[in-house]
Order: C-alpha cells, then sequence, then structure tokens
C-alpha cells in the first residue's frame, strides 16, 4: 500500500503526487492553468543588440520570435507566417538583415512586422497586405530582459517581478552584457522535479560537496509574495574543493554592492519555472520548459557587467566551474527521482517544516490546478473533464 491514498484536509506538509510528474493529461491542465497566462523570459536586450537580431522562445506548442528594429525598438511576433503558418526563422539567435522572409512561399516582412512583398500577389482576391503583417505578441521589458506572455493574465510584469525588483536594481541588471549566448538542453524529468530540486534545501550538504563547502550553513529561505528565495555566503576558511578556495580567495570587491552583498549568492524561483542565480561576480537565469510529461527543456544564460580586472576574470570561470559541476550533480539526482515517480509503490512525501519553497510550489499548484490535490490518478474521463472546463475558461 502507497503511503497516501486518499486525500486529507490540510496537505501542506506533503509533496504533490506522483502521478502528476507523468501524466499527459495534468500537463495539458499546466499548459491551460499555468504556462499560458504566465511571463517567460526570452533573452536580454544584449542579446539583441543590432537591428535584425533576434532571439526565439517555444514553449509547449507555442513559437516567439523577439526582434529588434531599424528604429531601436525590441518587438516580439509570435515566429509564425501569416500566410501558411510555416516557421519564419530557425535556430535560437542570429539576424535576419533586413527583412524576414519566409522559407515557404517567400512572403517577406520589415522588422516592424508589416508585410513587405508577396509573389505572385495577383493570384489572390481583394489582397490588402496591410491586413497580413506578422502577429503581434505581448511582451515587457524590465531590467533590461525582455518577456513574452501567450494569453493574458492578472499581473503585469511589474507585479511579477515586484518582489525581487529592488534587489535586481542594486545588481543593475539592465547595464549587463552576456557572459555566453543562450542555451537549451533536454533533461529527460517533469518540469515540477527539476523547479523543486533548485529550492530543496535538504540535499545541499549530502549530494553538493562543492556548493556545500562553499556556503556551508548559511542556506537562509524565504518566500516573498511568491518568490521563493535562498541566500547563502560564499564565506571564508578552507575548502579542499580547488575551485571553491580559488573564487574565495579571488573575488573581488564589487564598488556598486553594499557590503552584505560582496560574498552573497542569492537564488530566486519565480512561478512556474524560471530561476536567477544572483552572484557579486555575475547573475544567471534558469528556465524548465515543459517538453513531454516525463522531460523539460533546460534553457539559461549568463550576464555580466564589463570588468576587465585579472581577477573578476578568474572569479567568473570559477563561478562557472562551480556551478557546471552543481548542474551535473544535480542532472543525476533529479533523473533518479523522476524514475521513482513512475513506479507503483510511491504516491506521495513529506516534506520538512524548513522546506518552505517546497511546500508553498506544491500549495501554488494545488490552488491553480485543485485536481493535483489527489494522491491517486483520476479517472481519464474526469481529467478531461476538467481540462475542458479549464480550456472553455481560458477562451
Amino acid at each position: 500500500m502507497n503511503v497516501m491514498t486518499k486525500p486529507v484536509a490540510d496537505q501542506s506538509g506533503w509533496s504533490l503526487p506522483a502521478w502528476t510528474y507523468n501524466d499527459a493529461q495534468f500537463m495539458a491542465l499546466e499548459r491551460a492553468n499555468v504556462f499560458m497566462p504566465a511571463w517567460h523570459l526570452v533573452c536580454h536586450v544584449a542579446d539583441i543588440a543590432k537591428p535584425g537580431d533576434y532571439q526565439t522562445f517555444a514553449m509547449m506548442g507555442e513559437r516567439a520570435l523577439v526582434l529588434r528594429g531599424r528604429d531601436g525598438q525590441v518587438r516580439a511576433f509570435h515566429n509564425v507566417c501569416p500566410h501558411r503558418a510555416a516557421r519564419l526563422v530557425d535556430g535560437d539567435t542570429g539576424n535576419c538583415g533586413g527583412r524576414l522572409t519566409c522559407p515557404y512561399h517567400a512572403w517577406s516582412f520589415g522588422l516592424d512586422g508589416q508585410l513587405l512583398s508577396v509573389p505572385f500577389i495577383e493570384e489572390y482576391d481583394n489582397f490588402d497586405k496591410a491586413e497580413f503583417g506578422l502577429f503581434p505578441l505581448e511582451h515587457a521589458i524590465s531590467g533590461g530582459f525582455v518577456y513574452v506572455r501567450f494569453q493574458a493574465g492578472a499581473d503585469s510584469l511589474d507585479q511579477y517581478l515586484a518582489p525581487i525588483a529592488e534587489e535586481m536594481g542594486l545588481y543593475r541588471f539592465a547595464e549587463m552584457e552576456p557572459l555566453v549566448p543562450v542555451r537549451s538542453r533536454v533533461r529527460q524529468v517533469n518540469w515540477k522535479n527539476a523547479c523543486d530540486n533548485y529550492v530543496d534545501a535538504l540535499h545541499i550538504r549530502v549530494a553538493h560537496p562543492g556548493l556545500s563547502s562553499l556556503v556551508r550553513d548559511s542556506y537562509r529561505l524565504e518566500v516573498d509574495r511568491g518568490v521563493d528565495k535562498i541566500y547563502a555566503e560564499a564565506g571564508s576558511g578552507k575548502s579542499a574543493h580547488r575551485s571553491v578556495q580559488a573564487y574565495r580567495d579571488l573575488l573581488p570587491q564589487v564598488d556598486h554592492l553594499p557590503p552584505e552583498r560582496q560574498r552573497t549568492w542569492t537564488y530566486y524561483r519565480l512561478f512556474p519555472g524560471l530561476m536567477f542565480d544572483v552572484y557579486p561576480d555575475q547573475i544567471d537565469f534558469m528556465q524548465f520548459i515543459p517538453l513531454t510529461a516525463t522531460s523539460c527543456i533546460l534553457r539559461d544564460g549568463a550576464y555580466a557587467l564589463p570588468d576587465g580586472r585579472r581577477e573578476m576574470q578568474a572569479a567568473r570561470y570559477l563561478n562557472q566551474r562551480i556551478n557546471r559541476d552543481v548542474n551535473m550533480e544535480d542532472k543525476g539526482l533529479i533523473e533518479r527521482v523522476q524514475d521513482g515517480m513512475g513506479t507503483s509503490r510511491f504516491a506521495q512525501g513529506p516534506l520538512g517544516r524548513n522546506e518552505i519553497c517546497l511546500r508553498s510550489f506544491a500549495q501554488r499548484m494545488r490552488q491553480t490546478i485543485p485536481i493535483a490535490a489527489e494522491p491517486q490518478r483520476p479517472s481519464h474521463e474526469r481529467l478531461q473533464a476538467v481540462l475542458d472546463e479549464s480550456c472553455g475558461d481560458a477562451a
């Protein structure tokens, strides 16, 4: 018999049920209720610095294109031709020159989205080019980062980012430049599994020896208006890990940061799957985007203020090396958990009192999709009825 076989009145001390981590119908509910109305980070304005530069973003069947215009403005469109729905541009990033040309029928569009030319235009009856521009997509910019939203939601971007806006300002996000291109790779786990691990504080000392030696017991967790925050100190002392010791020794003073931030590593997790890793020397963003019920895309980028000091360059290299090791350790951990979620024995697990971030995330998922409170998978028919209702509400 599994640990839990029926709902309990208070589930605040329990994880989400295992079936929600591997069920296609539940992922469809997440698409409708969680991801479509959410804000999604696409890139930093510095990633699209020149006219014609673009960055793409794909999520659960939706495709976005963020583009720098001739006038310097950043615009967002659906990455789809209004003629026959062909994808307009390929790859994560590029420069389209002065226009976007569809590779299917060569319809071409200006950087402002207006239709410029149509081969064989005489073949179309009563054709008005003004009616066939690119489909605009809601977007907004904050801290230099460009966000899109595929469906109107309750909160503006400023409201969404309000819990971290003041702290972001300390680090001067908007002035940063990319250290590496935005990249994507697949993880063979449900997106929630990856997000859970990101704010699971109890596993640090067990599974991350390098990171644990850097921050020791300095981890502090809080939840601020739905945003998970974790603070840790890259303290002093000796470490057996060379990268950790060298990072501690080389990390220089950052003049625009207050004293308490000079050696603080801060992690933010915004619902549903956006994270910022904020360090004195650089910042990273990470996203976990659902691909299937048991796989997701890990998308990330790294940014920093211009700083030519050799010790800063070395600190950034060491930072990335430490986090590369942590990410590989996490990959093994979340794959191990995903395997267990698919077994017949496991239903739900208890959450410690100090796991406030895990508790908050699970509770928010239950509030957003109430059927997630049921420890055993409901019938296909019942899930479909809930999905039909959700899609009707969204429409």
